[in-house]
């Protein structure tokens, strides 16, 4: 009955655990002449807690649930964090969606001003969508970070990506009851590779946009294939992105 299936539903929503996330699972090495956009969210220990990445000279685009961590600062221009050849930028402020509660429930998104630094020197900025668009099932994207490898390991040094299929909203609802509107899901299912727990605020690339933002997967399991990856649809967000950067320049 219509009583039955609801309850089954709602038993299920309070079973599940929204973990936020995450590194790269079966991934490789990325090229050290590569995705210079990428920043290490880090807080006043100088210990990675998240992934970001740069879309303009002063704004960084992370998760929301990575204010949980209380970031100080991000480091731009090297793929090692051990290295010492890179720029730690302290964080001026913070802007989280207005309508985000918590990871899991959606608007998982963050914008993030960073003080001076300078472009160049293995630091670049990545495009992000001009309008909303819809992803191709079976689309190949990329997905990095510098989180756990496997769901029992320490984060990684090295920055690590790794090659994510796009799964279908209709897919991805079917696997995930009561998921949050403005997402896009890849990696994860029905596949060994995706992303696990330090890499929220990465990004998901295809065709050289940043179009997702890391946000959660299941139960803070890394063992997969069991439920897709999840991600913020940074193009849904546009005009709220545009919002920040043009009261920014305003000032």
């Amino acid at each position: 009955t219509l009583l039955t299936t609801l309850l089954s539903l709602i038993v299920y929503l309070l079973s599940v655990s929204y973990h936020a996330c995450c590194d790269i699972i079966h991934g490789t090495k990325a090229p050290e002449n590569s995705m210079h956009y990428m920043a290490s969210v880090q807080n006043n220990k100088g210990q990675h807690v998240c992934g970001g990445f740069l879309i303009t000279e002063d704004f960084v685009v992370s998760a929301a649930n990575c204010d949980d961590s209380n970031p100080t600062h991000v480091v731009l221009g090297n793929h090692n964090l051990k290295s010492c050849n890179h720029q730690k930028i302290k964080i001026e402020n913070k802007s989280i969606h207005e309508n985000y509660k918590s990871v899991g429930l959606g608007d998982d998104i963050m914008l993030i001003e960073v003080s001076t630094f300078k472009l160049g020197h293995g630091v670049e900025i990545i495009q992000i969508p001009h309008a909303e668009i819809n992803l191709k099932e079976n689309q190949v994207c990329q997905v990095a970070g510098w989180g756990k490898t496997e769901t029992v390991d320490e984060p990684a040094d090295e920055l690590m990506v790794v090659n994510v299929s796009v799964i279908t909203s209709k897919n991805c609802e079917e696997q995930w009851p009561g998921l949050p509107a403005n997402v896009t899901c890849a990696g994860g299912y029905e596949t060994t590779k995706g992303f696990c727990q330090g890499d929220s605020g990465g990004p998901l690339v295809c065709h050289g946009f940043a179009v997702g933002v890391v946000s959660f997967n299941y139960n803070a399991n890394c063992n997969y294939p069991n439920y897709p990856n999840v991600y913020t649809d940074i193009s849904k967000y546009r005009k709220w992105i545009d919002e920040v950067l043009e009261k920014k320049e305003i000032e």
